[in-house]
């Protein structure tokens, strides 16, 4: 007759589910941990430094510029087929609530890249006649871009905002 002498060698780490979960588990950490890197290394600065200064009094800073709005007519002529480094014209029309031209101290153009604030832009408008307002601008990369379009009248400053897809050449 003979006996069967159970294996003394009972270590977990030749269990193939053991084996499994902790290379689950390593493999999850290191997916973090690559996450959190690429976090740091591409952050594109969009937050202002002073963020919490500004919300303070926002809703006394948006109740007493609602006050004073002029109602002042703004509208933007954007080209739709922009393409990457191929400048184009971006016109600007400013007209009081009469329908009269309005000549503001300054318009300025500004271009946002949502993914990336170094690639950010901004070009003064030049008069083209009474209340329009022209900029040529060429954008640097293909896709989506936040425009915005900053009248400065006084202590003053109305703005039009426009997101603009930028195609391939």
């Amino acid at each position: 007759m003979t006996t069967h002498t159970p294996s003394t060698d009972t270590t977990p780490f030749r269990n193939p589910w053991v084996i499994g979960w902790i290379g689950l588990l390593a493999t999850v950490l290191g997916v973090n941990l690559v996450m959190v890197y690429l976090a740091f290394a591409t952050n594109p600065g969009l937050v202002n430094a002073d963020y919490y200064e500004r919300g303070q009094d926002y809703e006394k800073t948006l109740l007493s510029r609602r006050a004073r709005h002029p109602s002042w007519t703004m509208q933007s002529d954007i080209p739709a087929d922009l393409r990457v480094d191929e400048p184009q014209a971006i016109r600007f029309f400013l007209v009081d609530k009469a329908g009269q031209p309005l000549d503001p101290e300054s318009v300025t153009f500004y271009a946002y890249r949502p993914s990336d604030a170094a690639r950010d832009f901004m070009l003064p408008m030049t008069r083209e006649g009474q209340g329009r307002y022209v900029a040529r601008a060429g954008f640097p990369l293909v896709g989506v871009w936040d425009t915005l379009i900053a009248v400065r009248s006084g202590e003053d400053e109305y703005s039009l905002s426009e997101r603009v897809n930028v195609g391939g050449r």
